[in-house]
């Protein structure tokens, strides 16, 4: 009420209703003009951290688009005065490797994120979930060492031991997001299935991680594009080889190995080629990637 009357009282003033017009419209001009800077400054900032990696595309596409053939996809290693061959062995070895680190990791991941989730604040939980984050940050120079010394160094160089190597690098993502989409579940799912007298593993198995599925593929993929351009662990690992190879006790070629090898040799072809190789490892992480992202968009919609 004292308000009201104050407001009709300096309504009364001549010319204050006007002067507090004034301010109000200043105020406003004040405020978009600051959003307006601040718009831009966020667009600026986003336009510096998106063209490093526009100007990385564009180069390796530039510079690996002409050396990419059909010819250069099928062959096996060649000498340079032959032309130099293609890639076929590195991809053969890259999905053996993909595919040993993935089933080594997938099922010890999804069974760890499994118990965390179910038993998040104990003492075994916790240790998990801190073991997994200082994991992921871990050089993976170090794991190769690591698993050079545990296997290499009293077995020789193999597959298997890169498959290994990389399975640890992919291990703590897979157990990170694994938790994240079995978190998601709504509660009521499980304790329906235990209500109905199905065992705390069934339910596990048959209900909780297949209404998670989508999530945990999401996961899988980005640790599957975490890892594909390891080049440190797979040196001190496979070794690489020229020659097309599926056995898992001997050394193997890899895209990421191969890449290094040509992008070192003073050869003008083989220069050439590891840019192709580049640009080959670039599209499949960013395939992968979108393909979670599409995933992910996919899975929410069908939610909501």
């Amino acid at each position: 009420m004292n308000e009201s009357v104050e407001q009709m009282g300096a309504l009364a003033v001549p010319g204050t209703g006007e002067r507090r017009l004034r301010r109000s419209v200043m105020h406003q001009r004040v405020r978009h003009a600051s959003n307006t800077f601040m718009l831009g400054l966020t667009g600026l900032a986003t336009a510096v951290g998106i063209a490093p990696l526009v100007w990385i595309l564009f180069d390796v596409f530039v510079r690996g688009a002409s050396a990419i053939s059909v010819q250069f996809l099928m062959d096996t290693f060649k000498p340079t005065s032959l032309g130099g061959g293609g890639i076929w062995h590195a991809l053969v070895g890259t999905s053996i490797l993909m595919g040993l680190a993935a089933l080594f990791s997938v099922p010890l991941g999804i069974l760890t994120a499994l118990y965390v989730a179910r038993n998040p604040n104990t003492s075994l939980g916790l240790a998990v979930r801190f073991g997994t984050d200082v994991l992921s940050g871990l050089p993976s120079i170090v794991v190769g060492l690591f698993i050079y010394t545990l296997v290499v160094s009293g077995h020789g160089y193999s597959a298997l031991a890169g498959g290994v190597a990389l399975a640890i690098l992919m291990l703590p993502i897979i157990v990170r997001t694994t938790e994240e989409m079995l978190k998601l579940v709504p509660k009521s799912l499980r304790e329906a299935s235990l209500a109905l007298g199905a065992p705390e593993w069934k339910t596990a198995l048959q209900v909780w991680l297949p209404a998670a599925m989508t999530g945990i593929v999401t996961g899988l993929m980005l640790a599957v594009a975490r890892v594909a351009g390891e080049t440190a662990p797979l040196i001190f690992t496979t070794l690489g080889s020229n020659n097309l190879s599926t056995a898992l006790d001997k050394p193997i070629a890899s895209l990421p190995l191969t890449l290094f090898k040509y992008a070192v040799d003073p050869s003008k072809v083989r220069n050439a080629q590891a840019w192709a190789i580049a640009l080959i490892i670039v599209t499949l992480v960013l395939l992968l990637n979108i393909g979670a992202r599409l995933i992910a968009t996919w899975r929410s919609r069908k939610m909501y």
